[in-house]
Protein backbone atom coordinates (compact mmCIF):
# COMPACT_ATOMS: atom_id res chain seq x y z
CA UNK A 1 0.00 0.00 0.00
CA UNK A 2 1.28 3.45 -0.92
CA UNK A 3 2.30 5.97 1.72
CA UNK A 4 -0.15 8.80 2.33
CA UNK A 5 2.23 11.30 0.72
CA UNK A 6 2.08 9.39 -2.59
CA UNK A 7 -1.72 9.51 -2.66
CA UNK A 8 -2.65 12.86 -1.10
CA UNK A 9 -1.38 15.97 -2.86
CA UNK A 10 -1.55 19.45 -1.38
CA UNK A 11 -3.51 21.94 -3.45
CA UNK A 12 -1.02 24.68 -2.61
CA UNK A 13 1.80 25.47 -0.23
CA UNK A 14 0.54 27.75 2.51
CA UNK A 15 2.66 30.44 4.16
CA UNK A 16 3.66 29.61 7.72
CA UNK A 17 1.46 31.58 10.11
CA UNK A 18 1.71 29.30 13.14
CA UNK A 19 4.58 27.85 15.14
CA UNK A 20 3.59 24.85 17.19
CA UNK A 21 5.67 23.45 20.05
CA UNK A 22 4.63 19.83 20.19
CA UNK A 23 3.90 17.14 17.63
CA UNK A 24 1.82 14.76 19.74
CA UNK A 25 -1.66 13.40 19.23
CA UNK A 26 -3.51 16.13 21.09
CA UNK A 27 -2.20 19.12 19.19
CA UNK A 28 -2.59 17.37 15.87
CA UNK A 29 -6.24 16.50 16.61
CA UNK A 30 -7.04 19.79 18.33
CA UNK A 31 -5.09 22.84 17.14
CA UNK A 32 -4.07 21.57 13.71
CA UNK A 33 -7.56 20.20 13.07
CA UNK A 34 -9.02 23.63 13.86
CA UNK A 35 -6.56 25.38 11.58
CA UNK A 36 -7.53 22.90 8.87
CA UNK A 37 -11.20 23.87 9.28
CA UNK A 38 -10.34 27.57 8.88
CA UNK A 39 -8.22 26.81 5.81
CA UNK A 40 -10.98 24.66 4.30
CA UNK A 41 -13.26 27.70 4.37
CA UNK A 42 -10.66 30.17 3.13
CA UNK A 43 -10.67 32.05 6.43
CA UNK A 44 -7.03 31.66 7.47
CA UNK A 45 -4.89 30.32 4.62
CA UNK A 46 -1.96 29.61 6.87
CA UNK A 47 0.38 26.70 7.55
CA UNK A 48 1.89 25.30 10.74
CA UNK A 49 5.58 24.74 11.41
CA UNK A 50 5.97 22.12 14.12
CA UNK A 51 8.82 22.44 16.63
CA UNK A 52 10.00 19.28 18.36
CA UNK A 53 9.90 20.23 22.07
CA UNK A 54 12.07 17.44 23.49
CA UNK A 55 15.26 15.81 22.29
CA UNK A 56 13.69 12.48 21.42
CA UNK A 57 10.54 13.38 19.51
CA UNK A 58 8.75 12.38 16.36
CA UNK A 59 9.04 15.15 13.77
CA UNK A 60 10.98 12.73 11.58
CA UNK A 61 7.86 10.54 11.43
CA UNK A 62 5.83 13.53 10.30
CA UNK A 63 8.39 14.38 7.64
CA UNK A 64 8.32 10.77 6.39
CA UNK A 65 4.66 11.37 5.52
CA UNK A 66 5.20 14.88 4.12
CA UNK A 67 3.54 16.09 7.34
CA UNK A 68 0.22 14.58 6.28
CA UNK A 69 -1.97 12.49 8.57
CA UNK A 70 -5.61 11.59 9.14
CA UNK A 71 -7.87 12.72 11.97
CA UNK A 72 -10.59 10.18 12.68
CA UNK A 73 -13.60 11.54 14.58
CA UNK A 74 -15.94 9.00 16.14
CA UNK A 75 -18.61 9.39 18.78
CA UNK A 76 -21.80 11.16 19.67
CA UNK A 77 -22.27 14.89 19.32
CA UNK A 78 -25.60 16.39 20.40
CA UNK A 79 -27.07 12.89 20.19
CA UNK A 80 -25.90 12.40 16.61
CA UNK A 81 -23.51 9.62 15.66
CA UNK A 82 -20.36 11.04 14.03
CA UNK A 83 -17.84 9.03 12.03
CA UNK A 84 -15.52 11.00 9.77
CA UNK A 85 -11.96 10.93 8.49
CA UNK A 86 -10.06 13.95 7.20
CA UNK A 87 -6.49 14.36 5.97
CA UNK A 88 -4.83 17.31 7.69
CA UNK A 89 -2.66 19.33 5.32
CA UNK A 90 -2.11 22.33 7.60
CA UNK A 91 1.41 21.34 8.71
CA UNK A 92 3.93 22.54 6.12
CA UNK A 93 7.20 21.64 7.85
CA UNK A 94 9.03 20.76 11.04
CA UNK A 95 12.12 21.89 12.91
CA UNK A 96 14.15 19.92 15.42
CA UNK A 97 16.04 22.50 17.51
CA UNK A 98 18.20 19.76 19.01
CA UNK A 99 19.47 18.80 15.57
CA UNK A 100 19.68 22.34 14.11
CA UNK A 101 19.33 25.17 16.61
CA UNK A 102 20.30 27.76 13.99
CA UNK A 103 17.40 26.69 11.76
CA UNK A 104 15.10 27.06 14.72
CA UNK A 105 16.29 30.61 15.44
CA UNK A 106 15.93 31.46 11.75
CA UNK A 107 12.17 31.11 12.14
CA UNK A 108 12.23 34.55 13.79
CA UNK A 109 12.84 36.07 10.35
CA UNK A 110 9.49 35.00 8.89
CA UNK A 111 7.09 37.95 8.95
CA UNK A 112 4.11 35.71 8.20
CA UNK A 113 4.33 33.94 11.55
CA UNK A 114 1.85 35.50 13.95
CA UNK A 115 0.77 32.70 16.32
CA UNK A 116 2.52 30.31 18.66
CA UNK A 117 0.69 27.29 20.09
CA UNK A 118 2.05 24.68 22.47
CA UNK A 119 1.20 21.59 24.44
CA UNK A 120 4.25 20.31 26.29
CA UNK A 121 2.15 18.63 29.07
CA UNK A 122 1.56 20.11 32.50
CA UNK A 123 5.25 19.65 33.27
CA UNK A 124 6.38 21.62 30.22
CA UNK A 125 5.98 25.21 31.41
CA UNK A 126 8.87 25.41 33.84
CA UNK A 127 11.82 27.64 34.57
CA UNK A 128 15.19 25.88 34.75
CA UNK A 129 18.02 28.12 36.02
CA UNK A 130 20.57 25.76 34.45
CA UNK A 131 19.26 26.42 30.94
CA UNK A 132 21.80 28.12 28.71
CA UNK A 133 21.27 30.45 25.77
CA UNK A 134 23.19 29.96 22.53
CA UNK A 135 25.78 27.55 23.94
CA UNK A 136 23.20 24.75 23.64
CA UNK A 137 19.53 24.22 22.92
CA UNK A 138 17.58 25.31 26.02
CA UNK A 139 16.05 22.34 27.78
CA UNK A 140 12.64 23.79 28.60
CA UNK A 141 9.91 25.01 26.29
CA UNK A 142 9.92 28.50 27.88
CA UNK A 143 13.70 28.62 27.39
CA UNK A 144 13.38 27.77 23.70
CA UNK A 145 10.58 30.31 23.34
CA UNK A 146 12.68 33.03 24.99
CA UNK A 147 15.55 32.35 22.59
CA UNK A 148 13.19 32.70 19.62
CA UNK A 149 11.58 35.85 20.98
CA UNK A 150 15.01 37.40 21.52
CA UNK A 151 15.91 36.74 17.89
CA UNK A 152 12.64 38.33 16.83
CA UNK A 153 13.31 41.33 19.06
CA UNK A 154 16.82 41.85 17.61
CA UNK A 155 15.29 41.88 14.13
CA UNK A 156 12.84 44.60 15.28
CA UNK A 157 9.86 42.60 14.06
CA UNK A 158 6.35 42.26 15.40
CA UNK A 159 5.60 39.98 18.31
CA UNK A 160 3.19 37.05 18.46
CA UNK A 161 -0.13 35.88 19.79
CA UNK A 162 1.10 33.12 22.13
CA UNK A 163 -1.55 30.54 23.00
CA UNK A 164 -0.39 27.69 25.27
CA UNK A 165 -2.64 24.63 25.58
CA UNK A 166 -0.96 23.01 28.58
CA UNK A 167 -3.55 22.10 31.17
CA UNK A 168 -2.37 24.31 34.01
CA UNK A 169 -4.20 27.27 35.46
CA UNK A 170 -3.23 30.69 34.06
CA UNK A 171 -0.97 28.91 31.56
CA UNK A 172 -0.40 32.10 29.56
CA UNK A 173 0.61 34.07 32.63
CA UNK A 174 2.91 31.28 33.82
CA UNK A 175 4.57 30.99 30.41
CA UNK A 176 5.16 34.74 30.25
CA UNK A 177 6.58 34.72 33.78
CA UNK A 178 9.08 32.02 32.75
CA UNK A 179 10.12 34.01 29.68
CA UNK A 180 10.77 37.10 31.79
CA UNK A 181 12.80 35.03 34.25
CA UNK A 182 14.96 33.77 31.40
CA UNK A 183 15.36 37.35 30.20
CA UNK A 184 16.83 38.18 33.61
CA UNK A 185 18.89 34.99 33.84
CA UNK A 186 20.44 35.57 30.44
CA UNK A 187 20.77 39.36 30.92
CA UNK A 188 18.83 40.13 27.72
CA UNK A 189 18.09 43.69 28.81
CA UNK A 190 15.17 45.86 29.84
CA UNK A 191 14.34 46.79 26.24
CA UNK A 192 13.75 43.12 25.40
CA UNK A 193 11.55 42.65 28.47
CA UNK A 194 9.54 45.72 27.50
CA UNK A 195 9.12 44.29 23.99
CA UNK A 196 7.92 40.99 25.44
CA UNK A 197 5.36 42.85 27.54
CA UNK A 198 4.09 45.26 24.90
CA UNK A 199 4.49 43.50 21.54
CA UNK A 200 3.40 39.98 22.49
CA UNK A 201 0.09 38.71 23.83
CA UNK A 202 0.10 35.67 26.12
CA UNK A 203 -3.32 34.04 26.41
CA UNK A 204 -4.51 31.67 29.10
CA UNK A 205 -6.63 28.84 27.75
CA UNK A 206 -8.73 25.80 28.48
CA UNK A 207 -8.75 22.94 25.99
CA UNK A 208 -11.22 20.07 25.92
CA UNK A 209 -11.29 17.18 23.47
CA UNK A 210 -10.65 13.55 24.32
CA UNK A 211 -7.91 12.30 22.00
CA UNK A 212 -7.10 8.59 22.41
CA UNK A 213 -4.51 8.84 19.64
CA UNK A 214 -3.33 6.16 17.25
CA UNK A 215 -5.95 3.37 16.82
CA UNK A 216 -3.44 0.55 16.66
CA UNK A 217 -5.99 -2.30 16.77
CA UNK A 218 -7.82 -0.93 13.71
CA UNK A 219 -4.96 0.76 11.90
CA UNK A 220 -4.58 -1.82 9.12
CA UNK A 221 -8.34 -1.90 8.50
CA UNK A 222 -8.55 1.90 8.45
CA UNK A 223 -5.66 2.23 6.02
CA UNK A 224 -7.45 -0.21 3.69
CA UNK A 225 -10.51 2.02 3.87
CA UNK A 226 -8.49 5.18 3.28
CA UNK A 227 -6.52 3.69 0.40
CA UNK A 228 -3.13 4.72 1.80
CA UNK A 229 -0.71 3.85 4.59
CA UNK A 230 -0.85 6.33 7.46
CA UNK A 231 1.26 5.59 10.53
CA UNK A 232 0.10 8.76 12.30
CA UNK A 233 -3.68 8.43 12.34
CA UNK A 234 -5.15 10.33 15.28
CA UNK A 235 -8.50 9.33 16.70
CA UNK A 236 -10.56 11.85 18.66
CA UNK A 237 -14.08 12.46 19.85
CA UNK A 238 -16.19 14.95 17.86
CA UNK A 239 -16.76 17.16 20.94
CA UNK A 240 -14.44 20.14 21.29
CA UNK A 241 -14.37 23.35 23.24
CA UNK A 242 -11.55 25.90 23.22
CA UNK A 243 -11.77 28.66 25.85
CA UNK A 244 -9.34 31.56 25.44
CA UNK A 245 -9.03 34.39 27.92
CA UNK A 246 -8.51 37.53 25.87
CA UNK A 247 -10.14 40.41 24.05
CA UNK A 248 -12.52 40.12 21.12
CA UNK A 249 -9.93 41.31 18.59
CA UNK A 250 -8.35 37.85 18.66
CA UNK A 251 -11.45 36.47 16.91
CA UNK A 252 -10.61 38.66 13.91
CA UNK A 253 -7.00 37.50 13.69
CA UNK A 254 -7.88 33.87 14.44
CA UNK A 255 -11.38 33.27 12.98
CA UNK A 256 -12.12 29.96 14.69
CA UNK A 257 -15.67 30.90 15.61
CA UNK A 258 -16.36 32.05 12.06
CA UNK A 259 -15.34 28.55 10.95
CA UNK A 260 -18.04 27.06 13.17
CA UNK A 261 -15.69 25.84 15.89
CA UNK A 262 -16.82 25.80 19.51
CA UNK A 263 -14.45 28.50 20.75
CA UNK A 264 -15.18 30.88 23.62
CA UNK A 265 -13.19 34.09 23.96
CA UNK A 266 -13.86 35.56 27.39
CA UNK A 267 -12.38 37.91 29.94
CA UNK A 268 -12.73 35.23 32.66
CA UNK A 269 -12.17 31.56 31.83
CA UNK A 270 -12.01 30.34 35.43
CA UNK A 271 -15.57 28.96 35.67
CA UNK A 272 -15.00 26.96 32.48
CA UNK A 273 -11.62 25.74 33.67
CA UNK A 274 -12.71 24.74 37.14
CA UNK A 275 -15.64 22.74 35.85
CA UNK A 276 -13.63 20.93 33.18
CA UNK A 277 -10.38 20.26 35.02
CA UNK A 278 -12.10 18.96 38.11
CA UNK A 279 -15.00 17.00 36.60
CA UNK A 280 -13.36 15.60 33.47
CA UNK A 281 -9.61 15.54 34.07
CA UNK A 282 -9.94 14.80 37.79
CA UNK A 283 -11.80 11.49 37.30
CA UNK A 284 -9.36 10.62 34.49
CA UNK A 285 -6.47 11.01 36.91
CA UNK A 286 -8.34 9.02 39.55
CA UNK A 287 -9.16 6.07 37.36
CA UNK A 288 -5.78 5.76 35.62
CA UNK A 289 -3.65 4.45 38.51
CA UNK A 290 -6.39 2.57 40.36
CA UNK A 291 -7.93 0.81 37.36
CA UNK A 292 -4.54 -0.11 35.90
CA UNK A 293 -3.62 -1.79 39.18
CA UNK A 294 -6.88 -3.74 38.86
CA UNK A 295 -6.01 -4.87 35.33
CA UNK A 296 -8.14 -2.45 33.28
CA UNK A 297 -6.59 -0.69 30.30
CA UNK A 298 -9.04 1.89 28.91
CA UNK A 299 -11.54 4.50 30.03
CA UNK A 300 -14.25 2.55 28.23
CA UNK A 301 -13.47 -0.55 30.30
CA UNK A 302 -13.71 1.56 33.46
CA UNK A 303 -17.14 2.85 32.51
CA UNK A 304 -18.37 -0.63 31.51
CA UNK A 305 -17.21 -2.09 34.83
CA UNK A 306 -19.97 -1.86 37.51
CA UNK A 307 -17.47 -1.43 40.36
CA UNK A 308 -15.40 1.28 38.71
CA UNK A 309 -18.23 3.15 36.99
CA UNK A 310 -19.96 3.57 40.36
CA UNK A 311 -16.65 4.62 41.92
CA UNK A 312 -16.14 7.38 39.32
CA UNK A 313 -19.78 8.49 39.48
CA UNK A 314 -19.60 8.77 43.26
CA UNK A 315 -16.34 10.70 43.10
CA UNK A 316 -17.98 13.24 40.81
CA UNK A 317 -21.10 13.66 42.93
CA UNK A 318 -19.75 13.33 46.48
CA UNK A 319 -16.13 14.55 46.34
CA UNK A 320 -15.82 16.95 43.41
CA UNK A 321 -19.14 18.72 42.85
CA UNK A 322 -19.68 19.77 46.50
CA UNK A 323 -16.49 21.87 46.48
CA UNK A 324 -17.09 23.63 43.11
CA UNK A 325 -18.85 26.99 43.48
CA UNK A 326 -21.32 26.54 40.62
CA UNK A 327 -25.03 25.59 40.61
CA UNK A 328 -25.54 21.89 41.34
CA UNK A 329 -27.79 21.24 38.35
CA UNK A 330 -25.28 22.82 35.96
CA UNK A 331 -22.56 20.59 37.38
CA UNK A 332 -24.80 17.51 37.26
CA UNK A 333 -25.66 18.12 33.61
CA UNK A 334 -21.99 18.54 32.79
CA UNK A 335 -21.04 15.41 34.75
CA UNK A 336 -23.62 13.31 32.91
CA UNK A 337 -22.27 14.56 29.59
CA UNK A 338 -18.75 13.62 30.63
CA UNK A 339 -19.83 10.13 31.62
CA UNK A 340 -21.37 9.73 28.15
CA UNK A 341 -18.07 10.87 26.60
CA UNK A 342 -16.08 8.50 28.83
CA UNK A 343 -18.29 5.60 27.69
CA UNK A 344 -17.99 6.50 23.98
CA UNK A 345 -17.87 3.06 22.30
CA UNK A 346 -15.83 4.42 19.39
CA UNK A 347 -12.99 5.64 21.55
CA UNK A 348 -10.35 3.42 23.11
CA UNK A 349 -8.70 5.88 25.47
CA UNK A 350 -5.70 4.16 27.03
CA UNK A 351 -5.24 4.67 30.75
CA UNK A 352 -1.50 4.44 30.14
CA UNK A 353 -1.77 7.58 27.99
CA UNK A 354 -3.63 9.44 30.73
CA UNK A 355 -0.93 8.32 33.19
CA UNK A 356 1.83 10.34 31.47
CA UNK A 357 3.26 12.81 34.02
CA UNK A 358 0.78 11.63 36.64
CA UNK A 359 2.32 13.58 39.52
CA UNK A 360 1.87 17.02 37.97
CA UNK A 361 -1.58 15.96 36.74
CA UNK A 362 -2.65 14.91 40.24
CA UNK A 363 -1.46 18.25 41.56
CA UNK A 364 -3.42 20.22 38.95
CA UNK A 365 -6.51 18.06 38.63
CA UNK A 366 -7.23 16.44 41.98
CA UNK A 367 -5.26 18.11 44.75
CA UNK A 368 -7.40 21.29 44.95
CA UNK A 369 -10.56 19.19 45.41
CA UNK A 370 -8.81 16.86 47.87
CA UNK A 371 -7.58 19.77 49.96
CA UNK A 372 -10.99 21.50 49.95
CA UNK A 373 -12.73 18.29 51.05
CA UNK A 374 -10.45 18.04 54.06
CA UNK A 375 -10.56 21.74 54.95
CA UNK A 376 -14.23 22.46 54.18
CA UNK A 377 -15.98 19.10 54.49
CA UNK A 378 -13.67 17.93 57.32
CA UNK A 379 -13.19 14.51 55.80
CA UNK A 380 -10.65 12.75 53.62
CA UNK A 381 -12.08 12.14 50.12
CA UNK A 382 -11.50 8.40 50.05
CA UNK A 383 -11.55 8.00 46.26
CA UNK A 384 -8.94 10.68 45.68
CA UNK A 385 -6.89 9.31 48.55
CA UNK A 386 -6.96 5.88 46.91
CA UNK A 387 -5.78 7.43 43.64
CA UNK A 388 -2.88 9.02 45.52
CA UNK A 389 -2.04 5.71 47.19
CA UNK A 390 -2.12 3.94 43.83
CA UNK A 391 0.28 6.52 42.40
CA UNK A 392 2.75 6.05 45.24
CA UNK A 393 2.63 2.28 44.68
CA UNK A 394 3.31 2.68 40.95
CA UNK A 395 6.13 5.18 41.56
CA UNK A 396 7.57 3.11 44.40
CA UNK A 397 9.87 0.12 44.41
CA UNK A 398 7.49 -2.80 44.86
CA UNK A 399 8.56 -6.02 43.07
CA UNK A 400 5.02 -7.30 42.56
CA UNK A 401 3.89 -4.14 40.75
CA UNK A 402 4.54 -4.43 37.01
CA UNK A 403 3.36 -0.95 35.99
CA UNK A 404 6.18 1.48 35.22
CA UNK A 405 5.65 5.21 35.82
CA UNK A 406 6.03 7.51 32.82
CA UNK A 407 7.05 10.93 34.08
CA UNK A 408 9.68 13.63 33.75
CA UNK A 409 13.29 12.56 34.37
CA UNK A 410 13.41 14.84 37.42
CA UNK A 411 10.31 13.27 38.97
CA UNK A 412 11.50 9.73 38.29
CA UNK A 413 14.92 10.59 39.74
CA UNK A 414 13.34 11.98 42.91
CA UNK A 415 11.33 8.83 43.52
CA UNK A 416 14.39 6.67 42.94
CA UNK A 417 16.20 8.52 45.74
CA UNK A 418 13.46 7.80 48.28
CA UNK A 419 11.65 4.65 47.16
CA UNK A 420 13.80 2.17 49.11
CA UNK A 421 13.81 4.18 52.32
CA UNK A 422 11.67 2.92 55.23
CA UNK A 423 9.80 6.22 55.41
CA UNK A 424 9.16 6.29 51.63
CA UNK A 425 5.46 7.13 51.94
CA UNK A 426 6.03 10.01 54.36
CA UNK A 427 8.84 11.44 52.22
CA UNK A 428 6.74 11.22 49.07
CA UNK A 429 3.74 12.90 50.67
CA UNK A 430 5.86 15.60 52.29
CA UNK A 431 7.65 16.54 49.03
CA UNK A 432 6.58 20.14 48.47
CA UNK A 433 8.50 20.13 45.21
CA UNK A 434 6.01 17.60 43.87
CA UNK A 435 2.73 18.86 45.27
CA UNK A 436 3.36 22.49 46.14
CA UNK A 437 2.64 21.66 49.78
CA UNK A 438 3.37 19.10 52.49
CA UNK A 439 0.53 16.58 52.19
CA UNK A 440 1.33 15.05 55.57
CA UNK A 441 -0.11 18.22 57.09
CA UNK A 442 -3.60 17.46 55.75
CA UNK A 443 -5.46 15.76 58.64
CA UNK A 444 -6.10 12.08 58.10
CA UNK A 445 -4.62 11.84 54.62
CA UNK A 446 -1.35 10.09 55.46
CA UNK A 447 -3.07 7.39 57.53
CA UNK A 448 -5.65 6.77 54.80
CA UNK A 449 -2.99 6.53 52.09
CA UNK A 450 -0.85 4.14 54.15
CA UNK A 451 -3.84 1.86 54.82
CA UNK A 452 -4.75 1.88 51.13
CA UNK A 453 -1.20 1.05 50.09
CA UNK A 454 -1.20 -1.96 52.41
CA UNK A 455 -4.36 -3.27 50.79
CA UNK A 456 -3.11 -2.58 47.26
CA UNK A 457 0.10 -4.51 47.96
CA UNK A 458 -2.09 -7.37 49.21
CA UNK A 459 -3.72 -7.33 45.76
CA UNK A 460 -6.95 -5.93 47.10
CA UNK A 461 -7.42 -2.97 44.72
CA UNK A 462 -10.82 -4.03 43.38
CA UNK A 463 -11.96 -5.05 46.86
CA UNK A 464 -11.01 -1.56 48.09
CA UNK A 465 -13.08 -0.01 45.30
CA UNK A 466 -16.05 -2.19 46.20
CA UNK A 467 -15.73 -1.37 49.91
CA UNK A 468 -15.62 2.36 49.19
CA UNK A 469 -18.68 2.02 46.93
CA UNK A 470 -20.53 0.48 49.88
CA UNK A 471 -19.23 3.02 52.38
CA UNK A 472 -17.22 0.34 54.14
CA UNK A 473 -13.56 -0.26 54.91
CA UNK A 474 -11.51 -3.41 54.42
Amino acid sequence: MQNIKAVIKREKELPTKVLQFGEGNFLRAFVDWQIQQMNNQGLFNGGVKVIQPIEHGMVDRLEAQDNLYTVLLEGLLAGEKIQSAEVITAINGTVNPYADFAAYLDLAQDDNIAFIFSNTTEAGIQFDPTDQLMTSTPNTYPGKLTALLYERFKLQKAGFDIIPCELINHNGDQLKDCVLKYADLWALGTAFKQWVNTENRFYSTLVDRIVPGYPKERAAELCEQFGYQDDLIVKAEPFLIFVIEGDASLAERLPLKAAGINVVITDDMQPYRERKVRLLNGPHSTMAPIARLAGLETVGQVMADPDFSQFINDEMYTEIMPVIDLPHQELADYAEGIKERFANPYVKHELASIALNSISKFKARLLPSLQQNIEQQHQVPVRMALALAALLVIYGDYPDIAIEPNDTPETIAFFKTIQQQPDYIEKALAAEGLWGMDLTQLPGLEATVKADITQILNQQTRQLVRAINKGETL
